[in-house]
């Protein structure tokens, strides 16, 4: 193994590894995205953890997070909860089945409509997910402690940046896709 410096990490272990064995290729991409997915796994290893003290997934989580933020009447349609949310609508239906059985939300129709369905949070449901998010922001801002606020601000227009890229990519992707017949 290569001497590295004291402040090297697994990612430039592995960009100077791929320098060594492929010095034909750019592996710079791995200094971001190789840190951006341990980063991502720390965290919801972390996340994880706080939330399974109260029994919640990350996805029960933000279904109950996407009510309490929509404000009165804390309801909203299971396809409004995917537009506002970190919500996919992948699995969408088995989480809110699991949170009606917990009694932490209720499925009501829409009173004009009756073909409109809405998850609105029970009152219990309201009392747990205002306990949770202290808990759950104070624990962000701990992880965030090794930041300045001046870093955590330029980092999050730096990751709203990469997301955009990542989006710019999956377009001309599919794009690719289309013409190519795959």
């Amino acid at each position: 193994m290569t001497s590295r410096h004291p402040s090297a990490d697994l990612v430039d272990l592995i960009v100077e590894q791929w320098g060594r064995e492929r010095p034909d290729l750019d592996t710079g991409s791995i200094r971001v995205l190789g840190r951006l997915h341990r980063c991502d796994l720390r965290y919801q290893a972390l996340v994880s953890e706080v939330l399974g003290r109260y029994n919640l997934t990350t996805a029960a989580f933000d279904v109950l997070a996407s009510l309490r933020r929509s404000g009165p009447t804390y309801r909203r349609t299971a396809g409004e909860l995917a537009q506002i949310g970190l919500i996919t609508t992948g699995g969408l239906t088995q989480r809110i089945d699991r949170l009606v059985s917990a009694g932490l939300v209720r499925r009501t129709k829409d009173e004009n409509d009756r073909r409109i369905v809405y998850i609105e949070l029970t009152k219990k449901g309201h009392e747990l997910i205002d306990r949770v998010v202290e808990i759950h922001f104070s624990a962000q801002e701990r992880m965030l402690s090794a930041l300045s606020r001046p870093e955590r601000l330029q980092l999050g227009r730096l990751l709203a940046r990469l997301e955009v890229s990542l989006e710019v990519f999956e377009h001309l992707r599919d794009e690719e896709e289309a013409h190519s017949g795959a």
